[in-house]
């Protein structure tokens, strides 16, 4: 079943990412629409359906709404570091939360642990997590808040996935700090484009990709 719309059913084509050229053909499937899953490059294609659009960031022209610069000062205290693709129990644990929360109906809600270290650790792309921590009286790193695992391509950042704590009433809008940051990320490092996967256009829960504009979807 399509976990998009309703009544519909899902079909992906899908092709391995193997060998010494994997970062680059990751990058040109990318650009045509495909999405990265451990050692799996894959899209939908749908009988009668093109509802799953490929949508990416403009980082050298996007400018934050009057919300998104709320997020960005509410947040802007929170200590975010370039971890190496590998797996915590403290990340798993905030996964947990965040699926049980957020998307108690989804099909990840039946990853354990290993699961969650396939999803981070095989990737034979440049990959990395970036941890999200509150920051102790001290100034050093504290609590985990949010995480995201994300690949570095020629063109800009490709976010796979991003999880963070749904109910930390003091940090709002956790979920859009991540994507903000990653657009700040990318245009400091002078890359074009954040990816954000598919826009599936009346789909409610991917309604909050059209905040962040100027957005190009794929033709």
């Amino acid at each position: 079943p399509c976990p998009y719309l309703a009544d519909r059913m899902e079909r992906k084509v899908f092709t391995e990412l193997k060998g010494p050229h994997a970062d680059q053909l990751n990058e040109a499937l990318g650009r045509i629409g495909f999405r990265r899953s451990q050692t799996v490059a894959y899209r939908p294609s749908c009988v009668n359906c093109q509802a799953c659009v490929s949508v990416r960031v403009v980082t050298s022209e996007f400018a934050p709404s009057r919300a998104q610069k709320r997020i960005l000062k509410r947040n802007s205290d929170l200590i975010a570091t370039e971890c190496h693709p590998w797996a915590t129990s403290e990340q798993f644990e905030l996964l947990r939360d965040y699926l049980a929360k957020r998307h108690p109906e989804g099909g990840m809600t039946r990853m354990d642990e290993v699961d969650y270290a396939d999803m981070v650790e095989h990737t034979p792309v440049s990959s990395y997590v970036i941890e999200y921590r509150e920051p102790t009286d001290d100034g050093s790193t504290g609590r985990l808040v949010g995480a995201c695992l994300t690949d570095r391509q020629g063109d800009g950042l490709s976010m796979i996935y991003s999880f963070y704590d749904p109910e930390n009433e003091v940090r709002s809008g956790l979920g859009n700090y991540i994507i903000l940051d990653h657009i700040r990320r990318a245009a400091e490092e002078g890359l074009p484009y954040v990816y954000l996967g598919y826009w599936v256009e009346g789909s409610a829960r991917m309604q909050y990709k059209i905040r962040y504009r100027p957005l190009e979807r794929l033709g």
